[in-house]
């Protein structure tokens, strides 16, 4: 009988942390705490900490979802683009790529007014350093 005591015992133990557990993802805990090392009143070290514990359905509803973004955490997630030389990145549904293609255009045609109004050897021999 002591064994079936035990038994019991054990899946109560169990259960009761299967309910703390679903209450602390369910809510949410946020734990914080700093560490400073001083030597002779001169700051040498500062370390911040702040944990999170919370499910991922309670972090979505707080905004976190950085997960969801990073490529080697998530195949949905885009890989930066990268962009060969000469070519210009493809403009569709990226801010970041069509912002990129208007600063080219805008550099292109800098750079040809300035070669068209300007003739001299010094400023010709700087742009085919630069090329």
């Amino acid at each position: 009988m002591n064994g079936a005591v035990t038994a019991l015992g054990k899946q109560g133990a169990s259960a009761n942390l299967a309910d703390i557990l679903e209450r602390v993802l369910d809510k949410g805990v946020v734990i914080a705490g700093d560490i400073q090392i001083n030597l002779l009143d001169i700051e040498l070290l500062t370390i911040k900490l702040r944990l999170l514990v919370a499910s991922v359905d309670k972090a979505k509803e707080m905004g976190i979802d950085w997960w969801e973004h990073d490529p080697s955490l998530s195949s949905r997630a885009r890989a930066p683009q990268q962009v060969p030389d000469g070519r210009t990145p493809a403009v569709g549904s990226d801010p970041l790529a069509e912002e990129n293609q208007q600063l080219r255009a805008e550099l292109a045609a800098l750079r040809a007014a300035i070669g068209s109004s300007e003739g001299s050897g010094a400023h010709q021999a700087d742009r085919k350093e630069e090329q």
